[in-house]
Order: structure tokens, then sequence, then C-alpha cells
């Protein structure tokens, strides 16, 4: 695994502003270099606010939207459209505005399309999804992902992997149900941390200073099962972005000046 990198921005606006201009560049080049991209979306308000930072930036239109693979860390298992679900957000934020083929747009399941209640059966439809994207030049049975964000809660969660809960503990599967999630609704789909590090490369988004203690944690050498986001590592690099209220109880020797 490779030492976590921290950029730390003045404020959550300029966070992601600077954060979707340098996924941009990042799509754009996977583009140049393969012929397509392949991103791993996060919800929550700074995964939003970035998406919706993307959206208001000229620069979008560098992107070929029809060429571009999204995919979801996490999901609340709700009905098709329902506000609170991650895939509802980011077609509002951004998704709906862009010419993106529908076929290489991967939501996660419902609770009400064909697993019912079932989300362990929906979990699994997920990971087969993701094992046919998958190449034989892949790591594993997930499709190569150039960059997949997660948001970190105040508890230090990513995607729907709890402290302590199950699914933070899943060593094989890449995507599991969840089951009583501390943060409402309780039943979720999430990526498991073998899959969320399978990505080249893994950004975490933290703005707010009830961020700080969990960036605090997270970069101070806790374990995975204990603070999840320590476990949210790239193969080849491991981005933190922050702004200034979740980066105020780190070591400022951890970032550079300049990046502030």
């Amino acid at each position: 695994m490779n030492t976590p990198q921290l950029v730390v921005h003045r404020d959550k606006e300029l966070m992601a502003q600077a954060a979707a201009a340098r996924l941009i560049t990042k799509i754009v080049d996977a583009q140049a270099s393969r012929g397509y991209a392949s991103i791993v979306l996060t919800g929550g308000r700074n995964g939003n606010g970035l998406l919706a930072a993307l959206a208001s930036q000229p620069a979008r239109d560098a992107v070929d939207w029809g060429r571009l693979d999204l995919w979801w860390g996490d999901e609340r298992y709700l009905p098709e459209g329902d506000p609170d679900r991650n895939d509802t957000q980011a077609r509002a934020a951004l998704l709906d505005a862009v010419p993106l083929d529908a076929a290489r747009v991967h939501p996660m399941p419902t609770s009400d399309g064909p697993h019912g209640d079932d989300v362990e059966a929906a979990a699994e439809a997920y990971a087969a999804e993701l094992a046919k994207a998958a190449g034989p030049e892949n790591h594993g049975t997930v499709p190569e992902f150039d960059v997949l964000m997660l948001g970190v809660g105040p508890d230090t969660h990513v995607a729907s992997l709890f402290p302590e809960l199950p699914a933070v503990r899943e060593t094989e599967r890449t995507v599991v149900g969840v089951h009583g999630a501390p943060k409402p609704p309780p039943t979720r789909i999430s990526l498991t941390l073998p899959a969320i590090r399978s990505a080249r490369e893994v950004w975490l988004l933290a703005a707010g200073e009830d961020k700080a203690e969990a960036a605090a944690i997270a970069l101070s050498g806790a374990g995975e099962i204990q603070a999840p986001a320590a476990g949210a590592q790239g193969r080849s690099r491991t981005l933190w972005l922050l702004d200034a209220a979740a980066a105020s109880q780190l070591p400022r020797s951890l970032y550079p000046p300049a990046s502030a």
C-alpha cells in the first residue's frame, strides 16, 4: 500500500471545484490512453458537491461522456428514484445533464427491483455485474477503476463500511449487503475493502469540522476495523481531499503549506 497524500483547501466550495477539475483531468487522460475511463461515485454532501461543481465547469465538455463507465461505492437499499438514494442525487447533480451511455451507468439494485427485500441477493447481483465488466488484465473480479471516490463519515466510515460491523471485516467478497447501519436507512449495499483497494486511485473527501476527528483518527495509524477510512487505499495512489476545517486536527507536517 502507498502513503496517503493530502491536499487541503481553504473551504468546502474551493475543495469541490478543485476536486472536480482534478477528476475531469483524470477522466480525459484515461480516455486518451485507452479509450474509456471507469469511475466510482460516492454520495453525501461532499460527493454531490463535487458532481455539482463538475456540472458547472466549462471543462466538463472535454470529457467524452459516452466512453465513461460509472459505478457506485455504496447505496441505500431503497426504491428506484427515492430521493435518498445516491444514484438519484447524482443524476440530479450532474448525470442527467451530460450525454452518458446508459449501458455504461451501473447503479446498485433497488429495493423494488427483482431481489425485493433480499439485500444479500442484490449485493451478489452487483458483484456479478462487476465481475462481468472485469477483463483478464484487471485485478480480481472488478474492473479497473481509474478513480474511486469515498466520502468520510464523522465515525470514519466509508461507503457503507461502518466501524466494527461485519461488512468492514469482509476479505473475500467484493460487494455485501449491510444490515443495521448506525445511520438511516439501516439496510444498504456496499463495496468491500478488497474491491475498494483494487482501484488505481482512491480519493477520500472530507469537509467540515464534523469530519476533523475522523480524518485525524484515520490518518494516525488506526486499524481499518475501528476506522474503515484507514483501510481505503488505492493501488497507485491514495488521496485525501480536505478543507481547512476537516484538516484542523491534523499535524501541519502532514501536508505542504502550498496545499492550503
